[in-house]
């Protein structure tokens, strides 16, 4: 199966609170490598888990469903056209996403947004990238 994505890549940066700390990276043949740094297991988490080690490295394979869904997500958001950056940056405390891609032809595009409100189908995309940590089979490989 051929994709026009060589890679994606998603990562979630700190918030003053208690935002998932991680970064996922989808290779087109669905397998994956979701690296948990914090706030990603907990039912009640605290500033305590700062002072923890991270919580692992894991590898899966994307169920097909969802990572056809990811691809009409990308699709739909017509990543080579984005702006770089979304967000303002005169609020301090907000989460930065990162989205990386990679695609088949060799070029990148890199989006940078704090806040994670550049559009509403990119938001969608991170709710999607956040759902993936909880509902795909995971195995910590570190």
């Amino acid at each position: 199966m051929s994709s026009k994505y060589a890679k994606i890549e998603y990562e979630a940066t700190p918030c003053f609170g208690f935002c998932p700390v991680f970064k996922m990276t989808i290779n087109p043949d669905r397998t994956a490598v979701f690296e948990a740094e914090h706030f990603n297991f907990s039912e009640r988490p605290s500033k305590d888990e700062f002072s923890k080690p991270r919580e692992g490295t894991f590898k899966g394979t994307i169920k097909e469903e969802d990572y056809n869904k990811l691809i009409a997500l990308l699709d739909g958001l017509d990543v080579k056209n984005l702006n770089d950056n979304y967000g303002e940056k005169n609020i301090t405390d907000l989460p930065t996403s990162h989205l990386r891609i990679e695609f088949a032809d060799g070029k990148t595009k890199h989006i940078e947004d704090y806040g994670k409100r550049g559009s509403e189908k990119l938001s969608q995309l991170y709710k999607f990238f956040e759902d993936l940590r909880k509902n795909q089979q995971w195995t910590k490989v570190k």
